[in-house]
């Protein structure tokens, strides 16, 4: 559909912008819809205090998005997650400086090292089930909270992928300071920059300073403990690889730029894999002869066996891939521009915004057939290009762990399936899929999903063991 422009060739900007604004940030998925279907594509949407951006939600706008010029792409300031990662993230980054921070975070990320943490990510998974992590139990007839329970197993993953094997209550104190900063960064704070003030220790803003603080005084007295003792503490983890790294110049990392790309990496690292994982179980249980196949693909597999090879069965993959089709849990990609390009046929300059909307992308239907059903099968009959398929963004931005988060998700869903018989709750067996909204750094369902504990096999010499 051509997008609606105004008399001056211009796109169509919405007024009033407020109300516009607000019915994004209530369900954003359906005003892009229905902005695409009345405006075409692409479309402009404007926000308090943020500014306004073209979005395009098709293949050939994703095409032209990712393929713009390196130069002419830095990401939008002043920018709604800046309070949570920090200046100096990787994520906030431009130019030069970007590609350098970029270089050092790398090597830890590649595939070859990440596979290293297979039986850490299942060991988080069966913790939480066993008792033994956040929560209690799975025992049959236990009510689980599945957001709860996907964030404290992804938040020990995180955890030890950053700073190392360490004690429980250590990763219990980690794992209280990032649950209470991330609370603490609530939707109004997030999206409304006037609510940023400080009002005598009371305000939501002060509460949320506190937590950072907090925060970043645990992420420092590592790196301070890890720096005195050297390469008596050196290893495998994140934290070492960048405390080893070196730029061109041979400089080491300052630790103020250290310690927002470590928080980056925690908040980042955690959240959106949790969101997936609670979408995927969901979606799941919803279908049941979707999860009858599955199980009996994992069903020859020995769940105390080596975790690494569940990340190479194919349907899981495509079950995966799938609930990041209709749940991408970054669902709006942004560059501003420092110089002019077209793009769709909108003419922008520097300064503008533009955007991609994936939701609208993953349910475009001249690529998916019937975009609203949950069917992993079509990731079985072919491959998707990344101009149709991008739930972790693209170009040279493209999400730096997407690989852990692809091998994560993989790894859990299937160890909680290979141990538990769930059922989902009355009021989520039935009725309207949850809407999705944005959760700190990501988006995922308003509250968390439950289910019921049907029955629970553990591994043996689990504390609580029971036939399924």
């Amino acid at each position: 559909m051509t997008a609606v422009t105004s008399a001056d060739g211009g796109l169509r900007a919405p007024r009033p912008m407020l109300v516009h604004a607000l019915a994004a940030g209530v369900d954003f998925e359906r005003y892009f819809r229905w902005r695409r279907g009345r405006d075409g594509d692409p479309f402009a949407v404007r926000f308090p205090g943020f500014g306004g951006a073209v979005f395009t939600g098709t293949p050939e706008g994703a095409g032209e998005f990712f393929r713009a010029p390196v130069e002419l792409l830095t990401p939008p300031l002043p920018n709604p997650i800046e309070p949570l990662v920090g200046s100096a993230s990787l994520i906030l980054a431009r130019d030069q400086r970007h590609r350098r921070e970029r270089a050092l975070l790398t090597p830890a990320f590649h595939r070859s090292h990440i596979a290293h943490y297979a039986n850490v990510i299942r060991d988080s998974a069966v913790e939480e089930q066993n008792g033994s992590g956040a929560g209690p139990a799975w025992r049959p007839g236990v009510r689980v909270d599945a957001r709860a329970a996907a964030r404290a197993i992804t938040l020990r993953v995180i955890t030890e992928v950053l700073f190392g094997d360490g004690s429980r209550s250590r990763r219990a104190e980690y794992t209280d300071a990032v649950v209470r900063f991330l609370n603490a960064f609530n939707g109004p704070l997030m999206l409304l920059p006037a609510l940023r003030h400080s009002a005598f220790g009371h305000a939501p803003w002060d509460r949320f300073l506190a937590a950072r603080d907090r925060l970043d005084a645990l992420i420092s007295a590592e790196v301070a403990a890890r720096r005195t003792a050297g390469a008596d503490r050196s290893g495998s983890d994140v934290l070492s690889t960048l405390l080893a790294a070196r730029h061109d110049d041979g400089s080491a990392i300052e630790d103020a730029d250290l310690r927002d790309q470590l928080r980056t990496l925690l908040v980042a690292g955690h959240e959106t894999t949790a969101t997936s994982l609670v979408w995927a179980l969901y979606r799941l249980h919803r279908h049941p002869e979707t999860l009858a196949r599955l199980r009996t693909e994992l069903a020859d597999l020995d769940p105390d066996g080596d975790p690494a090879e569940l990340s190479r069965l194919p349907y899981l993959d495509a079950v995966c891939q799938e609930t990041l089709r209709l749940h991408p849990p970054v669902p709006i990609v942004l560059r501003r521009l420092t110089g002019p390009f077209t793009l769709r046929g909108a003419a922008m300059d520097a300064g503008d915004t533009m955007g991609i909307a994936v939701p609208l992308l993953h349910s475009d239907p001249r690529v998916w057939p019937d975009p609203e059903q949950f069917r992993p099968e079509r990731f079985l009959d072919r491959r998707y290009g990344p101009a149709e398929f991008a739930p972790y963004g693209g170009g040279h931005r493209r999400c730096l762990g997407s690989t852990l988060a692809d091998y994560e998700l993989r790894i859990v869903l299937a160890t909680l399936l290979m141990r538990t018989e769930l059922a989902l709750t009355r009021h989520y067996s039935r009725g309207r899929i949850p809407m999705s909204v944005p959760h700190n750094i990501a988006t995922g369902p308003r509250s968390g999903i439950t289910f019921i504990v049907v029955s629970y096999q553990g591994r043996v010499g689990d504390s609580h063991h029971n036939t399924m």
